[in-house]
């Protein structure tokens, strides 16, 4: 993707690294058939051999001990502590994976969550209440993950029309997807929204609460990180409308595309700290 955010504009090719490792629930779409890959491992290599950039797909967090230079972005679709032991024993992370992990994107390395990448290395303390200090993970991402109520089909809000991406999408004002929808907490101050989950006609008592972002992007140090917490479903995965917006979202983490990322989260979203109604 170049500059002006179209795919396939680029002649160098660039790589991402995808990890999709589960040590706690895993997810349909990244669950492996024997050898074969999954879902949204097959769909995502297939974007990137359309748009310009090489995927690698791995379950082994030993890559973090490993050489992360030859990659432009990581992206996770992940859950649990990535360091503890996994029911399909793929091997983990190490601690120093981790903080080589953290490092590499505030040096300037790009990064993209997906769906449970959001309910990856919890905060120490209440899990329905906000943290004062977030584990570093948390912290690089922008928000952590509270709970999920039933899937449904839900109002996303588009607070920008210019994000790579989501300048294809044409000029809605929101979109809608049927899928299971996280609710949020700890998040940082420094996020730009670009997409709004509206609350006011979903069902269940998980979404009593004032709207919040759902796919954000902020500045890591020199790092671009991009989240997104669509992605639950099969259907999300070959949705064209959700696969623009993580090109886009990918284009921009890898600096192959720019945008104004201007916090913008107390202005779209001014009460999304706030956990259940007033």
């Amino acid at each position: 993707m170049g500059g002006n955010g179209q795919p396939g504009q680029s002649s160098r090719l660039w790589r991402v690294l995808y990890f999709t490792r589960s040590a706690a629930a895993e997810h349909s779409v990244v669950q492996r058939k024997g050898a074969r890959l999954s879902l949204s491992e097959t769909v995502l290599t297939e974007l990137g051999r359309k748009a310009g950039f090489e995927v690698e797909c791995t379950k082994d967090g030993r890559v973090f001990d490993g050489d992360l230079d030859r990659y432009d972005v990581i992206a996770f679709y992940t859950s649990g502590d990535l360091t503890a032991q996994a029911s399909d024993g793929s091997p983990p992370m190490s601690p120093r994976g981790k903080q080589r992990l953290l490092a590499a994107i505030a040096g300037g390395k790009g990064f993209v969550g997906f769906h449970s990448a959001a309910d990856t290395f919890h905060s120490p303390g209440k899990r329905d209440e906000n943290q004062a200090e977030v584990d570093p993970y948390i912290a690089m991402l922008g928000g952590e993950a509270l709970v999920h109520g039933p899937e449904q089909e839900a109002a996303l809000f588009l607070t920008t029309r210019k994000f790579p991406g989501i300048s294809l999408l044409g000029m809605a004002e929101s979109i809608s997807f049927t899928d299971h929808w996280y609710t949020f907490k700890n998040f940082q101050r420094d996020l730009h929204v670009l997409v709004v989950q509206e609350t006011r006609y979903m069902q269940g008592a998980a979404y009593r609460r004032p709207d919040f972002p759902c796919t954000w992007v902020r500045r890591h140090g020199e790092g671009r990180v991009f989240y997104t917490s669509l992605g639950h479903s099969e259907e999300i995965w070959t949705n064209p409308f959700f696969q623009a917006i993580i090109l886009g979202g990918l284009a921009w983490a890898a600096g192959r595309a720019e945008a104004d990322v201007r916090p913008n989260i107390e202005e779209v979203t001014p009460h999304a700290w706030q956990l259940k109604a007033g």
